[in-house]
């Protein structure tokens, strides 16, 4: 199953790397496009639930999806940003950039720690834990391979 995931968020990834000279609002479309319904899939497939459970997890899922996907739009937009910037950064566009990313790492984990209490409640804690574990999964294995794509600061 994990290989099956990696596979497939590389290619999302992928997709997701090389289509910067989109416009922004494209960009968005595109990476959401990219975890809405095959991602839904994915998790359905991982998770593995009871049909009693699945109902109320995927109630709190679609409201979950709702909220991720803005903060997802900013992590865009701030990428967006550091792309158009990085030939000629300086102290205060590297500072606004890193503290912008921070805060939004820190409202997704924000996310994370509210939407856990959530599915918990609506479900179980094995099964809270297991859609954490595969979030994460998905969310750092696309991050790691946009990571691939981006210059660092300074590098031209």
């Amino acid at each position: 199953m994990k290989k099956l995931l990696l596979s497939t968020l590389i290619l999302f990834a992928v997709g997701i790397g090389h289509s910067f000279a989109q416009t922004v609002d494209e960009e968005i479309k595109l990476v959401q496009e990219a975890f809405g319904q095959d991602k839904k899939t994915l998790i359905e497939s991982y998770m593995e639930l009871s049909p009693e459970k699945a109902p109320a997890f995927w109630a709190v899922y679609d409201e979950f999806e709702v909220a991720r996907k803005e903060i997802s739009k900013e992590r865009i937009l701030i990428i967006n940003d550091y792309i158009e910037k990085f030939t000629h950064i300086g102290d205060a566009e590297a500072d606004a950039l890193a503290t912008r990313s921070l805060k939004n790492d820190a409202a997704l984990n924000k996310l994370y720690s509210s939407y856990y209490s959530k599915f918990k409640k609506a479900t179980s804690a094995i099964d809270a834990a297991k859609f954490l574990q595969v979030e994460f999964y998905i969310t750092n294995t696309i991050r790691n391979v946009i990571q691939q794509e981006l210059p660092f600061v300074g590098d031209i």
